[in-house]
């Protein structure tokens, strides 16, 4: 009963759409209708600034690092607090309260693992930061982070239901960043530092 509990706060914590709340306190305005639509640090940044996007992203990865810890100290179980944080990562891509839309869950995911193996969050935002210092495309970094996720929990001798998990993760990442491969492959998407168009 404890973990369905979990499980629901998990994903009502990560439907909270801190990019629409920091963008309408912030410029009271609606992010969704600016740059690419995305409640995520990216868009926020490039349509409202710099801090104000700093500040999404710390609360996105806390939506995510946040249940997971209590879901350890509860069961002691990474397996279980990774279930747990995959509820907060549903909510923030399907938020009940944005209709069932949501953001890409890629911050949310870094707290997720923040709380579950360290060393897995640090290599995926190495691979991160590699990819967008070299191309300036966040999705792009983002992207090639969620595949190297399985590949690492292999290579590290994760157990089998965490690999499992990391893999249904990245497929969430992968799936919710459609559209930017799209742009990718047509030559439009953002660059980091580009404003909203």
């Amino acid at each position: 009963m404890m973990h369905v509990l979990l499980s629901l706060v998990a994903y009502l914590l990560g439907s909270i759409p801190f990019g629409l709340i920091v963008s309408k306190l912030w410029a009271e305005i609606d992010i969704r209708q600016h740059g690419s639509g995305n409640i995520g640090m990216t868009n926020v940044m490039r349509t409202v600034g710099y801090l104000p996007g700093l500040v999404t992203l710390l609360l996105d990865v806390a939506k995510g690092y946040v249940p997971v810890l209590l879901a350890r100290q509860v069961s002691g179980d990474p397996t279980t607090a990774l279930i747990i944080g995959v509820f907060a990562i549903a909510g923030h891509n399907w938020s009940v309260f944005l209709r069932f839309k949501g953001g890409k869950g890629v911050a949310t995911t870094a707290g997720v693992f923040l709380g579950v193996a360290p060393g897995i969050a640090l290599a995926l935002f190495v691979i991160f930061l590699g990819v967008v210092v070299l191309t300036r495309y966040v999705s792009l970094g983002s992207i090639l982070a969620a595949v190297s996720l399985p590949i690492l929990l292999i290579f590290y001798r994760f157990p089998w239901p965490i690999v499992l998990l990391g893999v249904l993760i990245s497929v969430f990442t992968i799936v919710r960043h459609r559209a930017n491969i799209s742009r990718l492959l047509a030559g439009t998407e953002y660059r980091f530092g580009d404003k909203a168009r």
